[in-house]
């Protein structure tokens, strides 16, 4: 008699979904610079690209945040076996508010420029990034949900994964009030806790794993 399949679910590799984030991750930090037009006056080339610091600052900002949120991608499906179809559709709607960043990074730009519309501006980059960070929660929700992390991370370090990435709305959701009555503020708090989330996860590894093993 044949062995009986399961099908109730259909899970696949993340390879391939990896492999597409990577790309829109790539694209989304490519197309920040593309935001950065050079001066018309090259006769006060200078001055003109000192006018140019509110375009640095919001680039130099969001390529960061889009690195952090890559190296968590990762950290995230390192400890992930299979993806099913519900997986795949909510990293689809994640990478679609990433590849809305360089939008929110222009209108970001542009009103540090003008001295006009900077809280409203402000709200509207907080709120792609509150929004990205939401849908990491729930990215992470459905993997544990469904029983598809790898069987070697423990409840430990599925928690400590977990307690970051949650921590993650708490401070851009802080940025965001702030920066609604005092923007300069609000975006000082969403670069504040930048260097935090490029450090290891205490726990990640599980109750007994203390170090990350080197990549083959």
């Amino acid at each position: 008699m044949p062995p009986k399949r399961e099908t109730s679910r259909l899970t696949r590799s993340p390879g391939r979904l990896l492999a597409f984030s990577d790309g829109v991750f790539a694209i989304a930090v490519t197309l920040l610079v593309l935001e950065i037009q050079p001066p018309h006056d090259f006769g006060r080339l200078v001055q003109g690209l000192g006018a140019l610091w509110p375009s640095y600052l919001a680039y130099t900002l969001s390529f960061l945040l889009i690195g952090q949120v890559w190296v968590n991608h990762h950290v995230m499906f390192d400890r992930v076996r299979h993806v099913d179809r519900g997986v795949l559709f909510l990293n689809t709607l994640l990478l679609m508010v990433i590849a809305f960043l360089p939008f929110s990074t222009s209108l970001l730009a542009e009103a540090l420029r003008a001295e006009q519309g900077l809280r409203a501006s402000v709200v509207v980059y907080g709120g792609t990034l509150w929004t990205a960070a939401a849908l990491f929660n729930i990215v992470w929700a459905q993997l544990r949900r469904a029983k598809l992390l790898d069987p070697g991370l423990g409840p430990v370090g599925a928690r400590a994964i977990g307690r970051r990435f949650a921590l993650a709305l708490v401070w851009i959701g802080s940025g965001i009030l702030v920066g609604a009555f005092v923007p300069i503020a609000g975006v000082a708090i969403i670069a504040a806790f930048l260097p935090a989330y490029y450090l290891p996860i205490r726990g990640e590894y599980g109750e007994n794993d203390t170090a990350e093993q080197p990549a083959d």
